[in-house]
């Protein structure tokens, strides 16, 4: 199923908010553009079909090329070369794509050149998001090598005029068995393109005889990177390029009243740009950017906003789509309730938090005889280039938007904001404009993770069984909202609300303070009939994966040893999101007569199908587990009336090198099934785990997150 067919979590917020810009089309350049013949077009744009919400063209469109050519060219040299409109964003898909390739091209991985996120050149894709590249992108890539693999074979046949029987491939050649010939790749196509389709019933590698999938390989660019010879957006450089600064208002939903850009118009070479309520400059030199920007008067006006301390109760008096249980399944959940051994009910909640990507916002823009060009970090190319033509009233085929590797994102890097903003100083300037957004923006002007509040009534009857669970989830979001467990009687509703601040997709989305929130109201549950949490757990776990992860991480992790210490406490969560499996044990310490914490350890298990390169899923564990204690512990956004009150790192606290445990990674492959995705589930076990833990350790349940010990 192509990606754009999947229904997309209600919670991507930022894919359904209107063009934060649309700026007026000069009435001269707009004739003469179209040649003096003036045309209005109205753009039919169909969100719920469409990959970005704004993409303005039909699902009908999108349709995925079956040509080979399309996503694979062979040139003379035998470099096979790639396209795919995925984007590198950290998570290390460049090697394990070209692991995918290289296993059907039976050729060794060094020999593939991946060519990824360029709107010019590589096959439509909805974005990098949702954990889809590897059970969608690379299955696609895979067919295309394979059918590649089987051209080449056919041309071979062809030369020598044998059967293609005799014939196998290995290393890049094709060879005849009985006579030892070999040809290259780079022979038998001799550059041209791979005219042929991807059939539908192409046949592919299973998983147990992989020979470069499956296995470790190191980081594809490693080098670059650590040598910094790897090339950032920040570091794209144009000839004759200018540097520029947005000036934005002090508050969130501020109106622009009025401006004085007389002062930083007399500066020489320092372009000022006024087109509705957007204001920025272009400067040769940071200097004179930073002189220019603060010299422009601006007047703002923005209506009363609520504040962080408000925020839940805000949220549950601004419910946006009021929904409601049908009256036979609320009946049922109330019977239930009733006649349980024991119930346990709870208000959990979650904050806002930033994505805090290494690299910030960036784009660099050059306009030439009416086309666009953008560099920018996005997860979304194709996105972020309709979003463009909106704002600009240009044809999509007159925008390039190519994404070099980025440094993170998280789901934060979906909106193309940065892009229109260059792209407007630079068609101003008459020249190209790299803007590049300062660590304080980035936690101002990007959007948030959800805030949410989560209501939970659970019960249980006295062998353990769950009979009752109703969950209400406002705002946060509804992924992994149901529960994975076993219940006779379920009820789970997702409330949308009227966000206060700007927000949208994060790292698993909702489904960290969903699990968070059930895994937490486990314990409690468990606690109310007198079991063991990991007994509980198993006793209403009938899903032989879910299983499979708990007693693994149980396991490994010496699950049922006695407390050694005071303050010493051990917490157990498990859960599924985006077809993985996951769970996580934790230790904490807690000094006596002290709220200080400490992470001692944790140990999570991992299922995901067929595991493509084991050592980078392992990295993948750590970094959420390690971006989850952030989400856990410390995160939280502050804000009083629109404005962001610790929007910097020295105000909001990310995890540092002291905050990380010793930390185990159990994987279970699965060779007989399909590879899941891997980039979003590992981090929404690590909450709940040390919430569960920290109970375990002081008889205190926490319901917030990040948790309040004081």
């Amino acid at each position: 199923m192509p990606d754009w067919e999947l229904a997309l979590e209600p919670e991507r917020y930022e894919l359904d908010e209107p063009s934060r810009y649309r700026f007026e089309t000069d009435r001269r350049e707009f004739v003469k553009r179209l040649g003096g013949i003036v045309i209005f077009l109205t753009l039919d744009f169909d969100i719920e079909a469409q990959e970005s919400g704004r993409s303005g063209r039909r699902a009908a469109d999108r349709n995925l090329p079956q040509e080979i050519g399309a996503w694979l060219h062979i040139a003379e040299n035998g470099t096979i070369r790639v396209h795919t409109g995925k984007a590198e964003v950290g998570q290390n898909i460049r090697t394990s794509l070209t692991q995918a390739v290289a296993e059907e091209m039976r050729t060794r991985p060094e020999s593939i050149e991946m060519v990824m996120a360029d709107t010019a050149v590589t096959p439509f894709d909805m974005g990098t998001f949702g954990s889809r590249t590897t059970p969608t992108m690379a299955p696609q890539l895979r067919k295309a090598a394979a059918a590649a693999r089987e051209m080449l074979i056919d041309l071979a046949s062809e030369r020598w005029s044998v059967n293609r029987k005799s014939l196998a491939v290995a290393d890049g050649y094709v060879r005849n068995t009985a006579s030892n010939q070999a040809l290259s790749f780079g022979d038998l196509t001799k550059g041209r393109s791979l005219a042929k389709t991807v059939s539908a019933d192409t046949v592919l590698t299973p998983a147990t005889k992989w020979k470069y999938a499956g296995h470790d390989l190191a980081k594809i660019q490693a080098r670059e990177m650590v040598t910094g010879k790897h090339k950032f957006t920040h570091d794209i450089a144009r000839p004759g390029m200018l540097l520029g600064r947005v000036i934005r208002p002090p508050q969130w939903n501020s109106k622009l009243v009025s401006v004085n850009a007389k002062g930083a118009e007399q500066i020489p070479g320092v372009t000022v740009v006024h087109d509705g309520d957007f204001i920025a400059v272009a400067a040769s030199d940071s200097r004179k950017l930073v002189q220019a920007a603060s010299a422009i008067k601006a007047e703002w006006k923005a209506e009363a906003q609520p504040g962080a301390g408000e925020l839940f109760g805000y949220l549950k008096t601004h419910v946006a789509e009021p929904t409601g249980k049908p009256p036979e399944k609320r009946a049922a959940i109330e019977e239930a309730l009733r006649k349980a051994h024991a119930k346990v009910e709870a208000t959990y909640t979650v904050a806002y938090i930033a994505h805090v990507p290494l690299e910030t916002r960036a784009a660099v823009a050059e306009w030439s005889g009416g086309n666009l060009t953008v560099w920018t970090g996005t997860q979304r190319p194709f996105g972020v280039r309709s979003e463009l033509a909106e704002a600009f009233g240009i044809p999509e085929d007159k925008i390039r938007v190519i994404v070099p590797d980025t440094g993170s994102a998280y789901g934060g890097k979906h909106s193309g904001e940065a892009a229109i903003e260059a792209a407007r100083i630079a068609k101003a300037a008459g020249r190209p404009v790299r803007l590049t957004w300062t660590r304080e923006e980035e936690f101002t002007w990007a959007y948030f993770r959800p805030a949410g509040v989560i209501e939970l009534r659970g019960a249980a009857a006295q062998d353990g069984s769950i009979t009752a669970w109703e969950c209400h989830n406002f705002n946060s979001g509804a992924s992994g909202i149901e529960s994975p467990y076993a219940i006779a009687h379920q009820s789970t509703e997702f409330h949308p609300c009227d966000s206060p601040l700007r927000q949208g997709s994060y790292r698993a989305l909702a489904a960290t303070a969903n699990h968070f929130a059930r895994e937490s109201h486990m314990d409690d549950l468990a606690h109310a009939v007198g079991m063991e949490p990991l007994a509980f757990r198993l006793r209403n776990a009938s899903n032989p994966r879910l299983r499979a992860v708990i007693e693994a991480a149980a396991e490994r992790f010496g699950w049922g040893r006695p407390k050694s210490r005071s303050g010493q406490g051990f917490g157990i969560a498990a859960g599924f999101e985006k077809g993985g499996y996951v769970a996580c044990c934790a230790e904490i310490n807690m000094a006596p007569g002290s709220n200080s914490l400490k992470i001692a350890r944790v140990v999570e298990a991992f299922e995901c199908g067929a595991v493509v390169n084991p050592n980078h899923l392992k990295n993948q564990i750590e970094g959420a587990i390690i971006m989850g204690l952030g989400g856990a512990l410390f995160e939280a956004v502050d804000f009083e009336n629109g404005r962001m009150l610790n929007p910097r790192l020295s105000r909001y606290r990310v995890p540092r090198f002291q905050d990380v445990p010793a930390i185990e990674s159990v994987l279970l492959d699965r060779k007989d099934l399909p590879s899941a995705g891997a980039g979003e589930t590992p981090i929404v076990g690590i909450a709940p785990a040390i919430a569960n833990a920290i109970f375990h350790a002081t008889g205190r349940r926490l319901h917030s997150m990040p948790f309040n010990l004081g």
